[in-house]
């Protein structure tokens, strides 16, 4: 497939402020996927957006049974999801893929602006690509926004974990400060204060996405989670098998916010983790899993 010259209708960034940094981000996620101990492949394609890194775990995708592709949020890559992507590779064919644009091992640039098109664009292709029958899309955050805004036939049933899209986020002001003094110097103690915000009150910050959210900060600019999706392409999501969760104490996207958006939109309840925050994919890797399992019954 062909790519098409984004530049003569778009104007293109890069996530990486320089060359060596893209370096640092690739060789780190190398790393933590040659050390995961699930027997895997990653495969590179080629799509609308550049390349495209999808990481393939669990039994063989088929025609026959649905396949499992999960899309992790802004700032987040395959590497840094094992923990839930082991969850479902033991009991499904799995795709995990690198949002293009975002820290990771797929192409570097994205739109300044206009994005939904092309994430759900993108999204579609790399579906295509990677998986010969049905699938179950499952997303986080950015990764939720992209399943949202993409077209393909081949989602039969969608489980979107805090997901944007749906409704703004919000960010209170110790977490704009917090975020704002780990932008400015980033440090492993800076990364762990501002994942506490992110998490439940009991739920203790991962040491490695700490040090995943320092070295993002050092090599990468900063990047925005979309803002709501046009109504009209919402309405036309409503026919997906759908589940929709995020954790009770979620500072971005609190269910007081997004469980009304998810009704309007999607026609169904928000189901809600108590004591949990924003990072579900951290925090309750099994209870995905289970969420997981009623959509793709009836997928």
């Amino acid at each position: 497939m062909l790519v098409p010259r984004w530049g003569e209708e778009m104007t293109m960034a890069s996530v990486y402020r320089s060359a060596r940094g893209q370096r640092e981000i690739r060789d780190w996620c190398l790393q933590r996927i040659d050390a995961w101990d699930v027997v895997s492949e990653r495969w590179q394609i080629l799509t609308c957006a550049g390349l495209t890194s999808a990481l393939i775990a669990g039994p063989r995708p088929s025609r026959d049974t649905p396949t499992v592709v999960l899309v992790p949020g802004t700032n987040m890559s395959a590497a840094v999801c094992l923990a839930s992507a082991g969850e479902l590779a033991a009991r499904w064919p799995t795709v995990v893929l690198d949002i293009p644009g975002q820290p990771g091992l797929s192409g570097d640039e994205r739109p300044r602006r206009g994005r939904n098109w092309w994430y759900g664009q993108w999204l579609a292709e790399a579906i295509e690509q990677t998986v010969p029958g049905p699938a179950v899309a499952v997303g986080h955050s950015l990764g939720g926004a992209a399943i949202l805004a993409c077209p393909s036939l081949q989602i039969a049933g969608q489980v979107l974990i805090s997901p944007a899209g749906l409704s703004r986020l919000v960010a209170s002001p110790p977490v704009v400060a917090t975020t704002v003094a780990w932008l400015a110097r980033p440090t492993l103690h800076r990364s762990t204060n501002l994942l506490g915000h992110m998490v439940g009150p009991d739920s203790p910050v991962p040491t490695g996405l700490a040090e995943w959210m320092t070295v993002v900060a050092r090599f990468c600019h900063s990047t925005l989670t979309p803002g709501p999706l046009p109504s009209a392409m919402l309405d036309r999501r409503r026919a997906r098998a759908s589940v929709v969760a995020a954790g009770s104490d979620d500072i971005l996207l609190p269910p007081a916010r997004l469980g009304p958006a998810t009704r309007r939109h999607l026609g169904s309840d928000l189901r809600v983790f108590g004591g949990r925050g924003h990072l579900l994919f951290e925090e309750a890797p099994k209870e995905i899993a289970t969420l997981v399992g009623e959509v793709y019954a009836v997928a």
